[in-house]
């Protein structure tokens, strides 16, 4: 049995990026990584372009000016302005090239044919230059950078439709269990529905993790070695849920052996999820959980989300860890270190109720882990106390470091 800082460790130093890369659309790749360094085709903007509203002079020594004609945002026309002329201009459109400032409008008087500015403009005021943003052929986006609506937005701004991404992982979730029956399905005296898989896929897909696979197995130890194999040799990720134990029907463990998958770390000094399994073969990597529905969640957000972010060559890969203070007193068994399910909100913490690992009720209501250290026992209102915010839940709140 290993500590939680070592078995963190161990994943940190066993996940690589994958180096498959794919092409996608702009507009579907987000959450993915560029895989290459993205060069300007244009110049953005791609013209002199008027920032404000108003009137786009040829600087001369008055501040009356003949108003000559318009530019709307989208005229391909260039008029040829003499000292002392102006043209009615609007926010987005080209100024012309003998234009050499942009007056906003509520800084001038207007007659039928003339301008009488209120002072006299600067050069260049209110006129964004060519290639002010990124000039063509410039660093536009580097090798690395995630792909954010934003980010999306830009690459689109100037004319790319497509670029090259580093591709996600191809993920397997296995649940194992003569007891797991599907959703929606007659539960009969002995049975459970079976939560685990379609959980975690859950998850997969609010962190963009799309190419996942369901497999369910029951108690059967050539079925279990069967299918195992078949998705270590086709898949980048495996989780698997329950059966890792050592109960005389707990299969998991016994097949990864058979297939010769490198043990990195068996069961972690911690609570919950002690029956935690991580190893390799060959590129793909391996994740045992335990059964019990908290646990394995518990697991996959201290754990599995690491071996994500480094396959994606994320950063940060973990997950946000703050200083909060608790509104609950909670007292924890000498031993191992937790996890706990709680609300955090505006640098305060609530340690909730119901901590069992098979509960998932406590779990929907929480946004964060609270982590006790295997020293502290107890835990008073108003000590500070170490919390981890889970994906998607925390930004719906105010984070306080």
């Amino acid at each position: 049995m290993i500590s939680i800082e070592e078995a963190i460790t161990s994943i940190k130093n066993n996940s690589k990026p994958l180096l498959k890369t794919t092409t996608k659309l702009v507009e579907r790749a987000g959450g993915y990584v560029l895989s290459q360094d993205v060069f300007s085709p244009i110049n953005m903007p791609p013209f002199r372009q008027s920032a404000m509203d108003g009137y786009a002079l040829r600087l001369h020594d008055k501040l009356t000016y003949n108003v000559v004609g318009e530019v709307k945002a989208g005229d391909p026309h260039q008029p040829h302005l003499k000292n002392g002329e102006a043209v009615r201009i609007f926010t987005g459109a080209a100024v012309p090239n003998t234009a050499t400032a942009v007056v906003i409008q509520e800084k001038v008087t207007t007659t039928a044919t003339k301008i009488i500015t209120e002072g006299k403009p600067l050069p260049n005021q209110n006129i964004r230059p060519l290639g002010e943003q990124v000039k063509k052929g410039a660093l536009a986006l580097a090798k690395g950078t995630k792909i954010t609506p934003a980010v999306a937005g830009y690459l689109l701004s100037l004319g790319i439709t497509e670029v090259e991404v580093f591709k996600k992982p191809s993920i397997a979730i296995v649940s194992t269990g003569n007891e797991l029956v599907e959703p929606g399905t007659l539960l009969t005296h002995g049975k459970i529905y079976e939560s685990n898989s379609k959980m975690l896929l859950s998850v997969l897909y609010s962190l963009n993790f799309y190419e996942v696979s369901i497999h369910k197995i029951g108690d059967d130890y050539h079925k279990t070695v069967l299918v195992l194999k078949t998705l270590i040799n086709t898949k980048d990720l495996v989780i698997i849920t329950g059966g890792i134990s050592v109960g005389d029907y707990d299969f998991v463990g016994k097949a990864l052996n058979e297939l010769e998958v490198k043990q990195l770390f068996y069961k972690v000094k911690q609570k919950p999820g002690k029956p935690m399994f991580y190893g390799k073969k060959e590129d793909t990597s391996i994740f045992a959980l335990p059964g019990n529905p908290a646990a394995a969640l518990s697991c996959f957000y201290v754990y599995v989300y690491i071996a994500l972010q480094k396959m994606m060559d994320r950063k940060p890969i973990e997950l946000p860890r703050i200083k909060a203070k608790s509104t609950s007193n909670f007292e924890k068994k000498r031993g191992r270190p937790q996890f706990l399910k709680a609300i955090y909100n505006k640098g305060k913490v609530e340690i909730l109720e119901g901590q069992n690992s098979s509960m998932l009720q406590t779990f929907a209501l929480s946004n964060a882990l609270a982590f006790v250290p295997e020293a502290i026992t107890n835990i008073n209102i108003n000590d500070m106390v170490d919390v981890i915010l889970l994906p998607v839940q925390y930004n719906t709140y105010e984070l306080q470091h």
